[in-house]
């Protein structure tokens, strides 16, 4: 049976229509199966902080099979593509955590293509990336030689090009000729986002303010926080393609990033993968402020030090859920939720709902926990424990620290962007 008479038996898995199996294929820049059917092409476009490093640690450990499947996930740099044919050879999958440019190489593309369009830094933590035009070439060698029926690229910093330059969409649109496209978007409520996001800027060593101080508002004209600029040029740019916008307590109650992104896209999944890992873990929001007010007050080296004793060290403190702490309070969060309505309702009627979020009202109610109260208690619980073993410089700003937090100081207000 020809792939063309396989995807008229099933063309709902793919997104594909039957008027579009009938039209002639425009010759595409490679050889591939779209000789006889257009190439399936999924395009997961965030957001962060949703689950999209699960996903793409998931995809990249399992490439050689979903390759072998007739679903590819591309590699765009010499680490990945080597990594991927020593799989094939038969060599063990890295058990630990994978090359970065490994598990996220559509985040490599999206950081090149925005450092060779606006100029913008790639981060250190992918090294030896090559340009573009390179990154390019390798994806259509990729689709040439193994002639996949569906392409998934996946990065969430693609959430950024909207803001960036919707050139780069287009890019992305060019190199995929005559293909059928599906694009994937997750997006969370907003108080939950904010919270989540700025916990990992924490991670990061950013010096930021403190949700309490700014309500998040330093957000409210970039991708962080309008959700239309984010999705809405992706539309545009793919004005035929299936759109799956899902809700992130959705795509929570069906089993988490992984299992709904193929339940969403119908991608069948081959026999015998690795399990999905939970990566990218965030600091748990009892220990913001510590972290937050440590990134302006210690030097790198001892701020990068307690950061990753809150992360890793912490985990029996007996915190209460990040859903309990509150981080804005009750003006900050009439703030947010007006501001954020027409952004929920353009979201709504793009899905033909009057409105997206369910829950949008909860971003008006306040969490039960105090965020300096808990962060109190969490640095006494850490000069208490005798087995900490920290440099001088952090106890000494932990003590400093927590008399602040019980006088009712407040110091350090850093940026937003």
């Amino acid at each position: 049976m020809t792939i063309l008479n396989k995807l008229k038996r099933f063309p709902h898995k793919f997104g594909l229509r039957n008027r579009d199996l009938a039209k002639a294929p425009i010759k595409p820049k490679f050889i591939t199966r779209i000789q006889e059917a257009p190439l399936n092409l999924v395009l997961f476009i965030g957001h962060h902080k949703v689950g999209s490093t699960s996903l793409q640690d998931y995809l990249a450990r399992n490439a050689v099979k979903f390759a072998r499947s007739g679903v590819l996930y591309p590699y765009v740099d010499f680490e990945g593509l080597a990594y991927h044919a020593s799989v094939a050879n038969g060599h063990p999958t890295i058990k630990g955590a994978l090359p970065i440019n490994v598990r996220e190489p559509h985040n490599a593309l999206a950081f090149r293509m925005m450092n060779e369009a606006a100029d913008r830094e790639v981060p250190s933590y992918h090294e030896g990336l090559p340009s573009q035009e390179q990154m390019f070439i390798a994806i259509r060698q990729q689709v040439r030689m193994f002639e996949p029926h569906t392409v998934i690229l996946a990065a969430e910093v693609f959430a950024n090009f909207g803001a960036v330059d919707a050139k780069l969409i287009r890019m992305i649109r060019d190199q995929f000729p005559n293909a059928n496209v599906t694009i994937v978007a997750t997006l969370r409520r907003i108080d939950e986002y904010i919270a989540s996001w700025h916990g990992q800027r924490l991670k990061f060593g950013h010096k930021v303010q403190a949700l309490r101080e700014t309500g998040g508002m330093g957000y409210r004209k970039g991708i962080h926080f309008n959700y239309q600029l984010m999705v809405e040029p992706w539309l545009k740019a793919f004005p035929d393609a299936r759109a799956i916008l899902r809700d992130y307590s959705d795509v929570s109650a069906a089993g988490g990033s992984i299992a709904d992104f193929f339940e969403q896209t119908g991608i069948q999944k081959p026999e015998k993968l690795q399990n999905e890992r939970r990566v990218n873990d965030s600091l748990h929001r009892a220990t913001y402020e510590i972290a937050r007010r440590a990134n302006h007050e210690l030097n790198p080296e001892n701020a990068r030090e307690l950061r990753h004793f809150l992360k890793y060290s912490t985990k029996d403190f007996g915190f209460p859920p990040n859903k309990d702490i509150e981080l804005f309070g009750e003006q900050n969060r009439q703030k947010m939720f007006q501001a954020f309505a027409p952004i929920d309702q353009w979201l709504g009627h793009t899905v033909g709902e009057d409105a997206f979020f369910a829950d949008q009202e909860a971003v008006l109610r306040c969490n039960p926990v105090a965020e300096l109260d808990v962060a109190c208690e969490t640095i006494g619980k850490i000069l208490g424990c005798k087995s900490v073993n920290l440099d001088k410089h952090v106890l000494d700003f932990l003590a400093k620290c927590r008399s602040e937090l019980e006088s009712g100081t407040n110091t350090h207000e850093g940026s937003t962007g």
